[in-house]
């Protein structure tokens, strides 16, 4: 990948200046770590990508993906814009010969993602997808006590989690695309993937997964304008999944809650149980752990953060694959395995 004394460049597709995840999440990442530099920052429009260059530091500024993805000082390609637009920047990189990390979902359809995970290797470069929640202390943590027994065999599993997405009629203008189906960027894909990436992870490969969605709020207004969004993408998901070792696993997802957002992993073995909650102010995966047998409760976690929860999350992703880079290995969630999760969620 170049120098390796020097930090890794990062070029970033999608830096609005304003809002959304690349601010929240990569740009405080990227600060925090040594081994990392912003060295370019790209949006649609000149006046945004020049604003975003100077607010985010970032030593260049572009329109255009693929002179960002060409510049020498730009090592690794980070995308962070809608969903459909993933295909063609992920492209672009590939084809300028640089490492891309992509937020999820990492395409529209499962073919796509198979086509970029080909592409990928033929490139011969380094892919990571934005699946940041498997990264998270506590979840590290019971990863490890899973495979110790320290529950006994797993007999079951019960996900639940909700977002306040959606939970009122008049939404903002730039969240209307998610409500479309077609964008690929709904609560199946999004809320849906972490949550069977999580299982996956914790427990083992899904061999079976039947699944049914529903719509509860069909319509929304933008809250700018007052248009109407008809809204096709379900904000309910419902799943049954019995996985490899025979566990059993329920899961229920949806959107528009009217109380609190929160995610509940609850684990059942021969021994015990182990438990993962999210602080209800925090991001739905940022989870605290409690193991249950008899006495043992309120287990706690060592690893802290001085970053916000989102980007701390983020930023254990840009350290496994700054680790990658430079071992050569391949420990970060790649392109490999967002076509694997996004075939299973191409079954619901």
């Amino acid at each position: 990948m170049g120098d390796l004394t020097k930090p890794i460049g990062v070029g970033i597709l999608g830096a609005n200046p304003d809002r959304g995840w690349a601010a929240r999440a990569h740009i405080p990442a990227i600060a925090a770590s040594p081994e990392f530099s912003l060295a370019a920052v790209a949006t649609t429009r000149t006046s945004s990508a020049e604003e975003a260059r100077s607010r985010f530091g970032a030593r260049y500024a572009f329109t255009d993906a693929r002179s960002l993805a060409e510049h020498p000082d730009v090592d690794l390609v980070v995308v962070t814009v809608k969903v459909p637009a993933h295909v063609e920047l992920v492209t672009a990189a590939l084809e300028a010969g640089k490492h891309v990390y992509c937020e999820w979902p990492l395409t529209t359809t499962a073919d796509e993602a198979a086509a970029l995970a080909e592409a990928g290797e033929r490139a011969g470069v380094h892919t990571a997808v934005g699946l940041q929640a498997r990264f998270n202390p506590a979840v590290v943590r019971a990863r490890e006590m899973l495979a110790e027994g320290r529950i006994g065999t797993v007999q079951s599993a019960t996900v639940y989690s909700s977002r306040g997405k959606g939970n009122t009629q008049d939404v903002p203008g730039w969240t209307a695309y998610t409500y479309d189906r077609s964008a690929g960027a709904g609560l199946v894909e999004v809320l849906g993937g972490h949550a069977l990436d999580l299982v996956q992870h914790l427990l083992g490969p899904v061999r079976e997964l039947t699944a049914r969605t529903a719509i509860r709020n069909p319509s929304h207004r933008i809250a700018e304008t007052g248009e109407r969004v008809v809204v096709t993408a379900p904000d309910h998901f419902l799943a049954h999944a019995e996985l490899d070792s025979g566990a059993v696993v329920s899961i229920h997802l949806h959107d528009g809650e009217a109380v609190v957002p929160r995610t509940r992993i609850e684990i059942a073995g021969t021994k015990g149980n182990l438990t993962l909650t999210s602080a209800p102010e925090a991001d739905p995966w940022a989870a605290q752990l409690q193991i249950g047998r008899f006495d043992l409760c309120g287990l706690p976690v060592d690893e802290a953060s001085a970053l916000p929860i989102q980007a701390a999350n983020v930023s254990r992703v840009y350290a496994r694959l700054a680790a990658d880079l430079r071992e050569n290995t391949h420990t970060a969630p790649d392109f490999r395995t967002a076509r694997d999760l996004h075939k299973l969620i191409s079954t619901v």
